[in-house]
């Protein structure tokens, strides 16, 4: 494949992925406010984590983790409140004072939205699993089997 044997390819795929996890990052921080959140950061990520897959610079491993942490912490943040009364996925907010930053406001959305983008990413590790090919080792017998 061109993409795993192009240096070009590679250089591009590396200097790239610093610009889409700073897009994703602020896609995942400004989503309860603005277009954006949990689903379109872990789109995000997971089209960095192909695009150096295939360029072979990565190879993600711990799908099932990733679903696994994702969905506690989504329905952990969607239960919490019934436990004081409120209703399911009700939202509450935490301001803050930071002193270089100033006012901080932010609410139960955001780690919702790190449950998302955890389930997200991890789909796209699981589906990145299934289509790999096995790989043959130098005996002509599949690596892995018994």
């Amino acid at each position: 494949m061109i993409a795993t044997r192009s240096p070009i390819v590679r250089l591009a795929i590396q200097t790239a992925t610093p610009i889409a996890i700073v897009l994703g990052t602020y896609l995942l921080f400004a989503g309860h406010n603005r277009p954006g959140g949990g689903f379109a950061a872990g789109l995000v990520f997971g089209a960095v984590v192909v695009l150096r897959t295939i360029a072979g610079l990565q190879r993600p491993r711990h799908a099932d983790t990733l679903i696994a942490v994702g969905v506690v912490i989504a329905v952990a943040v969607a239960a919490l409140p019934v436990l004081w009364g409120d209703p399911f996925l009700d939202m509450k907010i935490v301001e803050t004072t930071v002193p270089l930053l100033g006012k901080i406001k932010t609410g139960s959305a955001l780690p919702f939205d790190i449950g998302v983008m955890a389930i997200v990413v991890g789909l796209i590790v699981a589906l990145l699993d299934g289509l790999s090919l096995p790989t043959v080792d130098d005996t002509g017998t599949e690596a892995g089997a018994a």
